[in-house]
């Protein structure tokens, strides 16, 4: 089929027999597992949540993540939506108890504000993905966007241009 890499996320709370089946479709390397996670309840337990982090599942990050490995899934990513876009570093605990629960490829999401978050992450953990998205947008005490659109104009004229070409 060509498939590198499927992301599943809410498909694989709501039916986790999905991600067996797409295992043995295109592969357990192809298949990854991207969940969203925050601390819950008094105890500040892991829990995965879905629909952008509005809907509480009940289920245990840690008992999740042990389950997709069981199924077939070949990575998971967790996003710690407590971390995410506060830019203030990435939420060990939650790495390390993930960490602790499979031997999978795990790709860390939510906190990065620094380079040196990444090389935290990478010197607690070894070879591990470190994803960062505020980090590469946002610049200064200002947090002044980078991110740079052309505008209607811009796009028509270069379109415009193009069509001279041909």
């Amino acid at each position: 089929m060509g498939v590198e890499k499927v992301a599943i996320s809410s498909a694989a709370v709501a039916n986790p027999e999905f991600i067996e089946q797409a295992a043995k479709r295109v592969g357990s390397q192809s298949v990854v597992v991207v969940l969203d996670v925050k601390k819950t309840g008094l105890l500040r337990r892991y829990e995965v949540f879905t629909q952008n982090g509005r809907a509480s599942t009940g289920l245990s990050a840690v008992d999740f993540v042990e389950k997709m490995e069981k199924l077939g899934a070949g990575e998971i990513v967790i996003n710690a939506i407590d971390q995410d876009g506060l830019m203030q570093g990435y939420d060990l605990s939650l790495i390390e108890a993930i960490r602790k629960c499979t031997s999978l490829p795990i790709t860390a999401l939510g906190g990065a504000g620094s380079l040196t978050d990444i090389e935290g992450l990478i010197q607690k953990f070894g070879i591990i993905g470190a994803a960062a998205g505020s980090l590469f947008v946002f610049k200064g005490k200002y947090r002044a966007v980078l991110i740079n659109y052309p505008s209607r104009s811009d796009k028509d004229a270069l379109i415009r241009a193009g069509m001279g070409r041909s």
